[in-house]
């Protein structure tokens, strides 16, 4: 198996999605997961665009141990020296810097010339040098680039002393066999020497995967990505989709170092931290990437998972594949449901049992485990705790505080909590009462209606003993819908 190298840029071309910025604690959390998860190379971020950007690299270089920690930088002399500084306590350090090579970013941006900006590059390549012995340089735009220049410029710097060469299609703009050509273009007319060829796709055209395996067939052994496919506008390369495709694809010949059992984990952990929801149908680490509503598939995915499922889920840390029962479910679904709810059922009744669900089903997106309890007559865990009152006082210049109370199987309680936002005052109003270890994994809200009196459904998975419980809402009042999502999952395991 040939080794492809993961280039992790989460931290940098990630963080640029508006509103998903991090603070340093929260760079190095990520920084360890992605380290956990075997990358080879992180990219911290762009020191001289900030001091919290200059301090994050500085702190993420301490706190990891192999990685090369990679900063960037324009092909400026005060960037690289910038950048030189923040990477001194890095263990393995490497300096991206780059200039745009297409014709568009030499005339419109740079107002230059291909002889100018090929100066620019070499001298950026050798100034980096006289800091690290690892120097990577980025031809921005090369995809829109004209390939014979392109080669010049890459020949010039590798023999400047670059090690690696990024050839990013920087607009999305490639077609995969473009993009291979032109990869292959460089392999074949650039001596290389010991420098390797990088590929950096972006998502505009929803091409970035098939752009960046397209590259490494054709002599890319550097792949950079992001987890979750996170990235300016529509996104880079999502990590999970490429790694995932080569170990599937075996034949193929490439491997990562990935421990792919940690996908899931490093998914969630930046979903949560940069607050931005994985759509429920992304490849990977979707809600429903490994999930089957269709009766047939259901019936197949039964009798051997192979025959709608390429990749088990627990290769990517997911506990098992989910059976997800709707009106379009069979009755092999619905039986192995009761099944494993320990409700045994055939024949006849299980016709009566299915003729009722499809009722329910059609009234329903989808139908959980206590419904299926509650067809059968079992429905002994629904409503276990039910809300009395909630009361919340929130505002500007005043501390949100919520009180609750709640019926326990028929006692009564009441908690007050303060918190950040009123739906955190009131979920920690309700783990006052309910003394359990409950982490809040996913938290979504979405709009039914449009304006100010709309109503929100607030869908949540709770973690408990290691287990996902899923809790659903729809109110006027979003503190309300997320304090009843909340609560709705809470019943599931609270006996």
């Amino acid at each position: 198996m040939e080794r492809i190298y993961v280039f992790d840029t989460t931290l940098r071309d990630g963080e640029q999605v508006p509103g998903c910025q991090l603070n340093t604690i929260e760079k190095i959390q990520v920084a360890q997961a992605l380290e956990l998860l075997g990358v080879d190379v992180i990219e911290a971020g762009f020191p001289v665009s900030s001091p919290g950007d200059f301090n994050s690299v500085v702190e993420i270089s301490k706190a990891i141990t192999w990685p090369t920690v990679c900063a960037l930088t324009r092909a400026v002399e005060k960037d690289i020296e910038v950048a030189a500084e923040a990477l001194k306590y890095a263990k393995r350090k490497r300096i991206h810097t780059g200039i745009g090579v297409s014709d568009s970013h030499i005339k419109y941006k740079f107002k230059s010339t291909q002889e100018e900006v090929l100066e620019r590059a070499i001298k950026a390549v050798k100034y980096a040098r006289r800091f690290v012995d690892d120097v990577e340089f980025y031809a921005e735009d090369a995809g829109r680039a004209d390939n014979e220049y392109l080669a010049k410029v890459v020949q010039a710097v590798v023999n400047a002393g670059a090690t690696v060469i990024n050839i990013p299609d920087t607009t999305g703009y490639c077609f995969p066999e473009d993009y291979g050509a032109k990869i292959k273009y460089l392999v074949d007319n650039v001596d290389m020497k010991n420098a390797i060829l990088a590929t950096h796709c972006h998502q505009d055209l929803g091409m970035a995967t098939a752009n960046t395996i397209a590259g490494v067939l054709n002599g890319a052994r550097q792949i950079e990505v992001t987890i979750n496919g996170i990235g300016e506008r529509a996104g880079n390369t999502s990590l999970e989709e490429v790694v995932m495709a080569f170990k599937s694809h075996k034949e193929k010949g490439f491997d990562t170092n990935i421990n792919t059992q940690h996908i899931y984990s490093t998914s969630r952990l930046v979903s949560g931290l940069m607050n931005m929801p994985v759509q429920p149908n992304k490849a990977i680490v979707g809600r429903n990437a490994f999930a089957h509503s269709s009766g047939i598939h259901q019936d197949g995915v039964l009798k051997n998972v192979e025959t709608y499922e390429i990749i088990d889920p627990k290769d990517v840390g997911i506990d098992d594949s989910a059976i997800v029962l709707t009106a379009r479910s069979g009755r092999a679904a619905l039986k192995n449901r009761l099944s494993l709810l320990g409700v045994e059922v055939d024949g006849e009744e299980l016709d009566g049992i299915y003729k009722k669900f499809l009722e329910l089903a059609d009234k329903k997106k989808s139908v959980n485990d206590d419904d299926i309890l509650m067809l059968v007559g079992k429905d002994t865990r629904l409503h276990r705790i039910k809300i009395d009152f909630l009361q919340v006082v929130c505002g500007i210049g005043v501390q949100d505080v919520a009180s609750i109370g709640l019926n326990i199987a028929g006692e009564h309680f009441e908690a007050t909590a303060t918190g950040n936002g009123p739906v955190d005052a009131a979920i920690k109003a309700v783990k006052n009462i309910i003394s359990r270890k409950m982490v809040i994994k996913e938290f979504l809200i979405q709009a039914i209606d449009h304006g100010s009196d709309d109503t929100g459904k607030v869908h949540m998975q709770v973690e408990h003993n290691g287990l996902i419980y899923y809790g659903f809402s729809a109110n006027t009042d979003i503190v309300a819908a997320s304090v009843e999502a909340f609560i709705d999952a809470v019943n599931k395991f609270v006996q």
